[in-house]
């Protein structure tokens, strides 16, 4: 008989609304405290202590509108967030600090998290979606210098893009976009070049959430549909489908493949939490705690396995926090 479902290991309250984005910072040295950042739907980016299971600082940048997006530059004391209000927040933390030191304005009004690609020492490419309904714009940070807009030729009709991943195969090769785009495609960019190197229909509704993995090259997406596409990418730079697998019910907000790419998990509207094998797609594991929509799902990045975790957040305005296939 399959053991039944496990339940959190410890569950985060104290946001008082839903919880729309999570990020770990937990690979420092000690005596570093191993945090994991939250964005709320009323504007706050809480940092949470993983000792204490309590908020240690609430951070007020996006004028009390919903945080979507929430990740770390080279270490916990500088922070990204995008909001609601058009804005994408840089933040310095060290210290006690609780500033922002600059921003983006985006001028989109989708909820299209944006991507940050590390490319050299204190130098990162960040993808985002820009005023142009169909556009993404890809800044050089900190310098917020314009690498270029990569607009769909006339005709296309993507529609928005929903989600984006910005990745390359090792350090000097050139940056690619991975894009999710409302008519149900993905497309693959060239940066450099500002050009379509391969499309694919993936989906009948919008991309809602996509994960890669650049050793394998392969990708997987979700929409408002009862199905996950799982796409590879050859030789020659074209994507195809790769694998479809079913769910019982609609919708995915939000994938995410654990740094070992040994397994992934994904956030229902179904309020389940799904964790599958990432090399033949096998389901592992349903778990059920949240009482409402989960809007987003994340891996910590402790250096040791059996340290890792999975935090889950939800509409319900709580965190569920889980230790699973930890071994290595």
């Amino acid at each position: 008989m399959a053991l039944p479902p496990p339940d959190p290991q410890f569950v985060l309250r104290g946001t008082s609304a839903a919880v729309h984005t999570l990020h770990f910072s937990c690979a420092g040295q000690e005596p570093n405290i191993p945090v994991l950042f939250s964005g709320s739907e009323t504007g706050f980016v809480h940092v949470w202590n993983l000792k204490t299971h309590r908020v240690d600082t609430a951070l007020d940048g996006h004028g009390r509108k919903s945080v979507y997006c929430v990740q770390t530059m080279d270490g916990k004391d500088r922070l990204l967030s995008q909001g609601r209000d058009q804005r994408i927040c840089l933040w310095d933390l060290a210290e006690g600090r609780t500033s922002v030191t600059d921003s983006v304005f985006t001028e989109h009004v989708g909820f299209c998290r944006c991507s940050l690609l590390k490319v050299a020492q204190g130098r990162w490419l960040m993808a985002m979606a820009a005023k142009g309904l169909e556009e993404v714009q890809v800044l050089e940070l900190p310098s917020k210098t314009s690498v270029c807009t990569l607009k769909p030729e006339v005709g296309a009709k993507l529609g928005m893009p929903m989600c984006l991943k910005l990745w390359q195969l090792n350090c000097g090769s050139q940056p690619l976009l991975l894009a999710g785009y409302e008519d149900g495609s993905v497309v693959l960019w060239n940066v450099t070049m500002g050009k379509v190197l391969s499309q694919l229909v993936c989906h009948q509704e919008p991309v809602m959430s996509l994960d890669f993995d650049s050793e394998k090259a392969k990708g997987i997406s979700g929409s408002s549909e009862k199905v996950l596409r799982i796409w590879s990418l050859n030789e020659q730079q074209n994507l195809q489908v790769y694998k479809t697998h079913e769910l019982v019910n609609a919708g995915v907000s939000d994938i995410t493949i654990r740094p070992d790419k040994k397994i992934l998990a994904t956030a229902g509207w179904d309020h389940r939490i799904r964790i599958f094998g990432w090399k033949k797609l096998k389901p592992l594991a349903v778990l059920e705690y949240h009482t409402a929509t989960v809007h987003c799902v994340s891996f910590s990045d402790h250096r040791n396995p059996c340290e890792r975790l999975l935090a889950a957040g939800s509409k319900d305005h709580r965190i569920s926090v889980w230790s699973i296939y930890t071994e290595t």
